[in-house]
């Protein structure tokens, strides 16, 4: 049974437990065991273990039930148990239930006994106060003070509270039969009041919070407190400013008083408010004053300066007390401070701040133009020279010469970005020292101002004189710097809408200045597009203008007529190599100065007056066989240059001119079959017949036959 016992070891597992028993069992393990494998054996060993298991459940049954049995009479006994101190818990209940009834009307009645004796008591102290009073009264109408209160110092804090009282009292007395008296008690009163102030004064020096507390709580009800407040007030300040920087001091003298007024005062909101009131009104105030006044007449821009910067600091420091308790409305309260110190430079301040930003920006670009030592030209004034020069620049007629600026632009970033740094200082001003209802229109001022000077008399100006300095069509080794105007321009502008978008539109955003300022940039876009495509269009002319000039300097006649047709060498004419290396420098030109889409509208443009003036320039000329493959020689150079133009619609113009060239060089029989092929079957008979005149055996009859 003790190897059973074993067997049921935690935890259990049948199939575990049997493996076990066969284990333990002679001949009962596997066949490969140190003994044969026996099942006769081994069965009757699982038999007597299961009798074994069956005595075993028995005896546990048995004692189970012992124990249950025992269980059942423990329950019982505890029942009975807890059924007998429930009933003397009840018993104890009822008697804490009769002492209670019997506290109460103890209490009852000591209530009642109260109250009859404060009935008794209180008329008999107040005779008491009374008959003191009348005693101490009676001192000042003998002229003479014996009692210890008034004499002994110590004492200060009962005698004031005696001759508040009587002080009082000696109000409703009738002036003609007391007036020595009355002047006696006043005397008094003002001397105890005077000696509580000095007492404060003395222990606040001392640092002493208890007995300031103490003193200020008796003074509380005399006339002169107030006067304690300005003497703390007073004294509180004294050495508080010695970091030579007043916003500082402040803040740290308001954030030290503001810990202690509590542990003195009744009403420590009071005194912190009037604090605060003080140092706006005295130390601030001043010191705004002694820094403005000095610059007001005398230096705008260190003015505006201070002004902002004082301005900034005194509503940081505003921001840094609204942590305290002030009263209910501290906002206004503060708000209140703020404007009594500068509501008088705050009124006329949007006008300071244009006229010295006008000033400030005539100055730097007057100071531009005279480094040039260029005198500015009265643009539109109206003379007859102005009008040729507005002729000039709409249409390509010659009235003469046009100014030489020497490729200057009179474009400067320096300038733009010290004209923008201007403004920018403005806008910040005019955002933290307008009214809010304000702010929109002083910042559209502002911004007609920027507008006014960088636009107009920078930007405008300059694309004014480039357009009056760009050479005519016709002009030898003309000069042309237009595109640098253009690229310059197209900078300085978007650091101008970089500006309106960071500094503008959040001051008007919510306002119906928006709509006017947006107007406005619109206008100012507008009209210098007009004068910027002007220019490029004049300008592309120019250029078209030095490649005529080029190939009728150097496309000589004989170029495509050469008297010996078998000693031909070259790749392309001279002319033609000239206005490619031409046209790669204008293209060139042309995307380091433009951006985005801007790029390929001009190149357009001017690829397709490049096409014209080729199509037309083959069009004067009469061609021999071996002068027509130099023609398309010519032509396929041409295309190549037209390739970095990277604009489909020039490749296709110049692709088209190159199939009309080989009418010069095909074999009349053929004639028909080119001009019907894909290159040329879209094209005008005109034009092809155009180019076929141009061969210089056209007029054989044999060709004429085969062309019609």
């Amino acid at each position: 049974m003790g190897t059973t016992a074993e067997l049921f070891e935690e935890p259990f597992v049948a199939d575990e437990y049997i493996e076990r028993l066969a284990w333990r069992t002679p001949g009962g393990g596997s066949r490969g065991g140190s003994e044969a494998f026996d099942p006769k054996r081994l069965l009757d060993q699982f038999v007597n273990h299961i009798e074994e298991l069956k005595m075993m459940d028995e005896r546990i049954q048995r004692k189970v039930e012992k124990l249950e049995n025992q269980c059942q009479k423990e329950g019982k006994e505890f029942a009975r148990k807890v059924q007998e101190l429930q009933k003397s818990n009840q018993v104890a209940f009822q008697h804490f239930q009769e002492l209670d009834e019997h506290i109460s009307y103890v209490a009852t009645k000591v209530c009642h006994l109260g109250d009859q004796l404060e009935g008794v008591n209180t008329p008999r102290q107040r005779a008491v106060e009374a008959q003191k009073l009348m005693k101490y009264f009676n001192e000042f109408l003998d002229g003479e003070l014996k009692s210890d209160v008034f004499t002994n110092h110590e004492k200060i804090k009962e005698a004031a509270d005696i001759i508040q009282k009587l002080h009082l009292i000696a109000q409703e007395l009738p002036f003609d039969r007391f007036a020595e008296v009355k002047s006696k008690i006043a005397s008094k009163y003002h001397d105890l009041e005077h000696q509580l102030i000095q007492e404060f004064t003395s222990a606040q020096r001392r640092g002493e919070i208890s007995r300031m507390r103490e003193v200020a709580a008796v003074l509380l009800h005399f006339k002169g407190y107030s006067h304690c407040v300005d003497v703390y007030i007073n004294q509180c300040q004294e050495g508080a400013y010695g970091r030579h920087d007043i916003f500082e001091d402040s803040a740290l003298l308001c954030q030290r008083v503001n810990r202690e007024v509590g542990d003195i005062f009744s009403s420590p909101e009071i005194v912190l408010a009037k604090l605060i009131q003080n140092v706006f009104e005295v130390k601030l105030q001043t010191f705004v004053k002694d820094q403005l006044e000095e610059y007001r007449k005398s230096d705008a821009e260190q003015y505006l300066k201070n002004l902002y910067e004082l301005y900034t600091r005194t509503t940081s420091l505003s921001s840094k007390l609204m942590e305290f308790n002030l009263g209910t409305d501290k906002q206004t309260f503060l708000s209140k401070l703020i404007k009594s110190i500068f509501i008088s430079y705050l009124e006329n301040y949007i006008d300071m701040e244009t006229a010295y930003l006008k000033s400030r920006s005539s100055t730097i670009l007057q100071r531009y133009y005279d480094s040039k030592n260029h005198q500015k030209r009265p643009i539109g004034g109206g003379g007859i020279q102005d009008l040729k020069e507005r002729i000039r620049q709409r249409t390509n007629l010659s009235l003469g010469p046009s100014i030489d600026t020497h490729g200057e632009t009179f474009l400067s970033q320096e300038v733009v970005v010290n004209l923008l740094q201007e403004t920018k200082h403005a806008f910040e001003r005019c955002h933290k020292l307008s009214d809010p209802s304000d702010l929109p229109k002083n910042a559209f001022r502002i911004f007609l101002i920027l507008v006014d000077y960088l636009c107009i008399e920078h930007i405008d100006y300059a694309l004014e004189i480039g357009l009056v300095a760009i050479p005519s069509p016709d002009s030898k080794n003309a000069s042309l710097y237009f595109f640098d105007v253009v690229h310059q321009a197209n900078t300085i502008f978007h650091l101008f809408d970089k500006q309106f978008n960071d500094h503008l539109m959040p001051l008007i955003s919510s306002s119906p200045k928006l709509s006017e300022c947006l107007q406005k940039k619109k206008e100012i876009i507008e009209q210098m597009e007009v004068k910027l495509d002007t220019g490029i269009d004049r300008t592309i002319n120019c250029m078209v203008g030095q490649m005529k000039q080029i190939l009728t300097a150097e496309q000589k006649k004989t170029d495509f007529k050469p008297e010996d047709e078998n000693n031909v060498f070259i790749q392309y004419t001279n002319a033609c190599s000239k206005v490619c290396l031409y046209v790669r420098k204008q293209v060139e030109k042309i995307r380091n100065s433009m951006d985005g889409k801007n790029v390929d509208t001009v190149l357009m443009e001017l690829g397709v007056r490049f096409h014209r003036l080729i199509y037309e320039h083959l069009q004067q000329f009469s061609y021999s066989s071996m002068g027509g493959m130099l023609a398309i020689c010519d032509v396929a150079e041409y295309r190549k240059c037209a390739k970095e133009f990277k604009i489909p619609l020039v490749l296709q113009l110049f692709d088209t001119l190159h199939s009309l060239c080989n009418l010069l060089v095909v074999a009349p029989d053929n004639l028909k079959q080119v001009c019907s092929g894909e290159q040329l079957a879209s094209l005008d008979k005109s034009i092809q017949h155009s180019f076929v005149q141009l061969r210089a055996d056209y007029r054989s009859a044999r060709l004429a036959r085969h062309f019609s």
